[in-house]
């Protein structure tokens, strides 16, 4: 999030209204973000994923995390309480 931000060329107030962010939240990510490259620490990188089949209910979603931790989420979930619960994650 902290990349994209850099690269939006937006000021924090407008990339965090057009991403539905606190200011704090795109605070965290941007410090960290520029705490691992200054370290010269390697940044999370993406990983691959693979679609198993189609979705259930018509927009059901769920990821399986290491330690058979799981997050699903349906049509119609709350898109800033989902952020917050990743956000957790991360400092775990």
């Amino acid at each position: 999030m902290a990349a994209e931000y850099e690269a939006s060329g937006l000021n924090r107030e407008a990339f965090c209204r057009q991403k539905d962010m606190s200011l704090k939240t795109l605070a965290r990510y941007v410090t960290r973000y520029r705490k691992q490259h200054a370290s010269g620490s390697e940044p999370q990188r993406w990983i691959p994923v693979e679609i198993a089949g189609q979705p259930r209910h018509g927009g059901e979603l769920s990821v399986l995390l290491p330690g058979g931790r799981r997050i699903e989420v349906t049509r119609g979930f709350d898109a800033v309480t989902l952020r917050q619960l990743v956000a957790v994650l991360e400092q775990a």
